[in-house]
């Protein structure tokens, strides 16, 4: 059985390839932008967790929540979260740490903002019977 060719289908193929192929690799692209995206999300809340614990801790202070948290990112080294600024307060009953930075870009001209954010109480010593 011979299949019958329209005369005007010659190069079809080649044309939907052109075109799809570039659509495929965008999507492609967005979905690994996406997860550097929320990988480096994730390891700016775990670097504010742990800068809270330092920056709340009794005795603690704004510096010491900072450093704490520029450890961590540090020990993550050169991974998804680009340009981290980290930012500690501490009040007589609350302390609060911030973090923000940028995902690193896999698509061109899409850049994606990263803030994670911890507060919580600041430790205090209560004495008995009070």
């Amino acid at each position: 059985m011979q299949r019958l060719r329209l005369p005007n289908d010659r190069g079809s193929a080649s044309a939907q390839v052109v075109i799809m192929l570039p659509v495929a690799f965008l999507s492609f692209l967005l979905i690994v932008q996406f997860a550097m995206w929320s990988h480096a999300t994730h390891i700016a809340q775990a670097a504010a967790a742990h800068g809270l614990a330092a920056v709340r801790a009794h005795g603690g202070s704004p510096a010491d929540g900072a450093a704490s948290a520029q450890g961590v990112l540090a020990d993550l080294g050169d991974g998804p979260l680009r340009d981290a600024n980290v930012r500690c307060e501490r009040g007589s009953e609350t302390a609060l740490v911030q973090i923000s930075g940028a995902a690193k870009q896999v698509v061109p001209f899409l850049s994606l903002p990263v803030h994670a954010e911890a507060a919580g109480p600041v430790e205090r010593f209560v004495e008995l019977g009070r």
